[in-house]
């Protein structure tokens, strides 16, 4: 019993750890050659800093202690994201386009899905400085080679874009309480939930907020938001993005209207890649990357400007490939 590991901690042994180096070694190399530089942001940070800007939806799953130098509360990074776009803001303040990419593990106070480890290793790309869709594109392409490297069964991408409902509670001016509750039925797919919350709200916007849990699955979806759903700017660029990247995706892509994960920081297209989990034709999918554009990220540094990028799961993609 001495030598038992925390829950959900475990150590990596020789075929694992070298499958995970082989692949970090050859994901690293694409990245090279696409003109991403290497960062290593230090796995301990002050708690003001780990929690700034698209940190504040990560404070229930950071390990905290007390800093015996300064006394000050410092956190265990459960995210390198944050962390990267503090290096972009605050440490190398470029006017150009930057491209950035890292390597490390990340620590959570409790699994992120059943079963799953609570030190994942992420391996990931960002680009800041790039507003337009082709930013979007370049790191959707990145994502796909390199998990096309780990030569993955059934890889799928999941899309979103936070500014359909976004848009559509802006244009009904509903309150920020409102809009929490909104994006919380809406989260769940409450349907019963979501009616009895926008029945104050204007009939077209409320017809619109009911129909975004039904707009999910392939490239219709976006045809049938583009008749039904209200004729909004910020809406109809949200599509034209997706559209886009539904056209240059290499691998099989489905949409998902109602999908609103990290809707506090997340400025634009959300993504999650999905891989066939066993070798057998019902094999279940497992989630192995997420990614997407967060354009404030870098605000609370004292400056924001376009980012977006991805994140790889380097241990489930370890657990899959044999």
């Amino acid at each position: 019993m001495r030598w038992l590991l925390p829950e959900h901690v475990e150590d990596i042994l020789p075929a694992e750890a070298m499958r995970m180096e082989r692949l970090r070694r050859r994901v690293l190399d694409l990245f090279f050659k696409r003109g991403y530089e290497l960062v290593m942001p230090p796995l301990l940070e002050y708690m003001d800093s780990l929690l700034t800007g698209t940190g504040h939806d990560l404070e229930l799953r950071t390990f905290k202690v007390v800093d015996q130098f300064s006394g000050r509360m410092m956190g265990v990074r459960a995210d390198i994201t944050p962390q990267v776009a503090r290096i972009d803001a605050h440490l190398l303040n470029r006017k150009s386009v930057t491209r950035l990419c890292y390597c490390g593990s990340v620590l959570h106070t409790r699994p992120a899905a059943p079963g799953a480890t609570r030190e994942p290793i992420q391996l990931g790309a960002e680009i800041y400085g790039a507003a337009g869709v082709e930013a979007d594109l370049e790191i959707q392409r990145l994502l796909c080679d390199a998990l096309r490297l780990a030569q993955l069964r059934g890889l799928r991408l999941d899309v979103g874009h936070v500014a359909v409902f976004r848009s559509l509670a802006h244009a009904a001016r509903a309150q920020a309480g409102l809009e929490v509750q909104l994006f919380e039925a809406l989260q769940k797919k409450d349907l019963p939930e979501l009616k009895s919350l926008s029945r104050k709200l204007d009939a077209k916007t409320r017809a619109a907020l009911e129909l975004l849990p039904e707009l999910y699955g392939g490239a219709e979806v976006l045809d049938t938001a583009q008749k039904r759903l209200p004729k909004l700017p910020a809406l109809s660029q949200a599509l034209k993005t997706l559209r886009a990247l539904a056209k240059a995706c290499p691998v099989p892509v489905s949409f998902d209207l109602a999908e609103l994960r990290g809707y506090h920081y997340h400025s634009g297209v959300v993504f999650d890649a999905y891989c066939a989990g066993g070798s057998g034709p019902a094999s279940a999918s497992i989630l192995i990357a997420r990614g997407g554009r967060y354009d404030e990220v870098g605000k609370a540094f004292g400056r924001a400007r376009p980012a977006t990028g991805f994140s790889i799961d380097l241990r489930s993609v370890a657990g899959v490939v044999k």
